[in-house]
């Protein structure tokens, strides 16, 4: 096996605030394109499980199988052993593991899926021959991630903008790539991939109720997260700058004619038999 060599810093962390978003996600609203390729028997890999509400939705769906959570951070894992417990679910396990250097044999999984996680590791490419390698002949690798710079939203703001080219910088410094969505399929055929499904799915946020969740968490999540860390302790921007731009959110999330969306690119690829 190769060595671990993850050189990137997760953005986000785990602050409630990430959790709050985190949490949100299943397998309809975050991995539709892979769906309709699950087959009841097949055996899955989820890198980048965090919680586990997306790893436990696929679970359901492969009652003859078995899904695989995988992350870097053990704690995270416990949070979903619990959601997969409390769905009684009896064919997951969860293990702490790097997608650039992953800890199984070659051809051991029908899928292997990550979501959100290819914007934030140093070497998106070798992380994708990693998942390949893994995946067995005729299998998928399936990934999912967002596009920052095709992120959204009326009405203008300024302090909206502010925070999008914050972001954008202090994910960079961190060593990721926020605007993966766009480079899925590039990386895919660098990766050595020939058959690849490229697609987008969107998030929307637009009603009373999911602006005031959406703005929430990011105005949160700008003033007290490990992305508020990083932001201050890089240079990147100042405390009062970081309220600033948290208010801008929580303007944006009381106008009754606010709108966001987040675009997100896909890759379904299948692995030659």
């Amino acid at each position: 096996m190769p060595e671990a060599r993850e050189t990137a810093v997760y953005t986000h962390g785990h602050h409630e605030s990430v959790l709050r978003s985190h949490t949100w996600r299943t397998a309809e609203n975050s991995a539709a394109y892979l769906l309709g390729a699950l087959k009841p028997h097949m055996r899955i890999l989820d890198i980048g499980c965090g919680p586990g509400t997306i790893t436990a939705d696929l679970a359901g769906l492969v009652p003859d199988g078995h899904v695989t959570g995988l992350d870097r951070e053990p704690g995270i894992l416990e949070r979903a052993r619990t959601v997969a417990g409390g769905r009684g679910l009896t064919n997951t396990d969860f293990t702490v593991g790097d997608v650039h250097a992953l800890d199984f044999p070659d051809d051991t999984f029908c899928v292997v899926h990550a979501h959100q996680v290819l914007q934030h590791v140093g070497d998106p490419v070798g992380a994708l021959r990693e998942m390949r390698r893994v995946t067995k002949p005729g299998g998928f690798v399936a990934v999912r991630d967002s596009d920052y710079a095709a992120m959204t939203w009326y009405p203008p703001s300024a302090g909206m903008d502010d925070w999008l080219d914050l972001y954008r910088r202090v994910a960079r410094a961190n060593g990721g790539e926020p605007d993966a969505g766009r480079r899925l399929k590039s990386w895919a055929l660098a990766a050595g991939f020939t058959d690849v499904t490229a697609t987008s799915g969107t998030w929307t946020f637009s009603t009373a109720g999911e602006r005031a969740w959406w703005s929430g968490l990011w105005a949160d999540r700008t003033v007290a997260s490990a992305y508020a860390e990083r932001a201050v302790d890089g240079g990147h921007a100042t405390r009062q700058q970081l309220r600033e731009v948290a208010g801008a959110w929580r303007e944006w999330g009381d106008r009754d004619d606010g709108w966001f969306s987040v675009l997100h690119g896909e890759i379904l690829c299948r692995k030659e038999a």
